[in-house]
């Protein structure tokens, strides 16, 4: 049979029927499950049966929601998560020991950079942080003999920085180091990371995956002996993703496609319209020509995704005008909404950093993150018009 194509196996990959034939997948609102016999249950406990035993170890509506993201990226196998955090804690609680040594950008999510700051040290793990525009070279010089893990976002929370996944796919093979891309911005229709070297991707679900801001859920994908680790880890320490949720972003990835092309036609639209824009300093999108990495982005990324990153004239105090005056648009931490969301990064996501912090990871004091949605683009515009010409007054 011909290789189905990304729209075709969200929709269709489902659940083995019961004997109720229904057409959607139904929720498996169970904690445990009921064994044969005996000897079935205990061959199952004995992992010589591949079968459903407990939720917090597997169910079919997890099951169902791994399968599909891990077609989608590209990935053998894959461990489904209550949110993205849990998915990036368990990942890397599961693959470190004490005195292993991480290698990450800067311009990762607050709370990532939280674990390196603030709880990993205390297990002896230590971690070297380079800036997006830092060369090969330059973050080759980070690595150390106990190095175990290259970690980044691309494109970054919340400059939409993107980084050259298929360069550092080659410099994690050459350094045997493993690659983790923490894909959330771009989603797995946009960009597909273990085609560029990466050896596990990890996604907030939570974001562009359920997409309409209802539940919180994480995912990583990758070779199956990486996740079997993560699996292990998991299994014990209960982070998984509960049926209902999984029910929901399931259903919610069959409409992926759809949804990011209209979040990436009216993000390109309003990048555009606010780079003319006479109260608007600077502009950051990936698939604005004026992006550093435009070209990059290009060759690893199908469009731009949904976040646009800009700046008011006058700073912060206009920043904080700007806020003040939106109508329409929502003032929230979330991203990946199909409403539009405004969102001030350096007193939200990012407010435990540090000022050096936050130059080092790109983030202005004045930075504006828009998490674009599937509003009409007039009403958007319309709505960021009047907060811009207030900023200023």
């Amino acid at each position: 049979m011909t290789k189905k194509k990304f729209e075709t196996n969200a929709i269709r990959t489902q659940n083995e029927r019961s004997s109720f034939l229904e057409h959607s997948t139904p929720l498996y609102l169970t904690s445990s499950f009921v064994f044969e016999d005996a000897e079935d249950m205990r061959a199952s406990f004995a992992e010589e049966k591949e079968r459903n035993i407990y939720s917090r170890y597997s169910n079919p509506n997890s099951s169902e929601f791994i399968e599909k993201v891990c077609q989608m990226e590209g990935a053998e196998a894959g461990f489904a998560f209550a949110s993205g955090m849990a998915a990036v804690y368990s990942t890397f609680a599961a693959l470190l020991n004490s005195g292993d040594h991480i290698v990450s950008s800067a311009s990762v999510f607050g709370s990532t950079l939280s674990l390196y700051n603030n709880f990993f040290p205390k297990w002896n793990i230590e971690t070297s942080l380079f800036k997006v525009t830092d060369s090969m070279e330059s973050i080759e010089r980070l690595i150390q003999p106990n190095s175990k893990i290259l970690y980044v976002e691309s494109p970054t929370n919340p400059g939409v920085d993107v980084l050259d996944l298929e360069a550092l796919g080659k410099l994690a093979k050459k350094h045997q180091l493993l690659l983790i891309v923490d894909n959330c911005f771009a989603s797995p229709y946009l960009q597909q990371p273990i085609a560029f070297g990466a050896d596990l991707v990890i996604h907030s679900a939570t974001k562009l995956m359920d997409g309409q801001g209802r539940v919180l859920g994480g995912i990583t994908v990758g070779s199956a002996d990486l996740i079997d680790k993560v699996y292990r880890f998991a299994r014990i320490t209960g982070p998984a993703l509960s049926p209902f949720n999984a029910w929901v972003l399931s259903k919610s990835l069959e409409t992926l496609a759809v949804r990011v092309d209209r979040h990436c036609e009216n993000a390109l639209a309003l990048a555009k319209h606010l780079e003319a824009h006479p109260e608007v300093e600077m502009v950051k999108y990936p698939f604005l020509k004026s992006h550093p990495m435009y070209e990059v982005a290009k060759k690893q990324m199908k469009a731009g995704g949904a976040v646009v990153a800009f700046e008011v004239k006058g700073g912060l105090e206009s920043g904080k005008r700007f806020f003040n005056a939106i109508q329409m648009l929502s003032l929230s931490a979330n991203l990946g909404d199909s409403r539009s969301i405004v969102t001030h990064p350096a007193s939200t996501t990012h407010s435990k950093l540090t000022p050096e912090q936050l130059q080092d990871a790109g983030i202005s004091e004045g930075m504006i993150r828009i998490s674009v949605g599937l509003e009409h683009i007039d009403d958007i515009i319309a709505d960021i018009d009047q907060a811009l010409e207030k900023a200023n007054a």
